[in-house]
């Protein structure tokens, strides 16, 4: 089967146990999206943005480990992927990786922010102050009415 979609980075089927992909489920990694295409007859393909992927994990059996393959877990905001796996993986640490850089460019160019990335110190939001949060003021207890917005249209009856 040839790529349909364009600028794929990297593409492989789903493997069975012993490391054959002998599977009708394909895997195709783009510049922005992760395409997962199943079924031969009834076929049906789910795509999600890379910039929705929030976390990932790899995991490894004793038999992935002993054929060389691994499942790479994904934490999605995407509500209709939600998490899901890509298992049996040939190299499986490398196209983690590949994800990660794909992932984080992805989001750097959508302009994507989580909180915990605004908390951490890291990336701000346009206009926002490194950490998150404006700076707050201080103020001293007794000095409280001092600092109170005053509103010039009340009546002083």
């Amino acid at each position: 089967m040839a790529a349909k979609h364009k600028n794929i980075v990297w593409r492989d089927r789903k493997r069975n146990a012993l490391g054959l992909p002998w599977s009708f489920t394909v895997y195709e990694l783009g510049k922005d999206r992760l395409f997962i295409n199943r079924g031969l007859i009834n076929s049906r393909e789910d795509e999600v943005r890379l910039y929705r992927i929030t976390d990932m994990t790899l995991t490894r059996s004793f038999w992935q480990k002993l054929f060389g393959m691994g499942t790479i877990h994904f934490s999605s905001a995407d509500h209709a992927m939600g998490n899901f796996d890509i298992k049996n993986v040939k190299n499986v640490q490398k196209v983690k990786e590949t994800f990660s850089q794909m992932v984080e460019q992805s989001r750097r160019e959508a302009r994507v922010y989580t909180k915990e990335t605004m908390l951490s110190g890291g990336m701000p939001m346009p206009g926002m102050p490194m950490g998150g949060f404006p700076q707050m003021q201080e103020i001293d207890p007794d000095d409280y009415e001092n600092h109170m917005p005053v509103d010039d249209d009340r009546d002083d009856d």
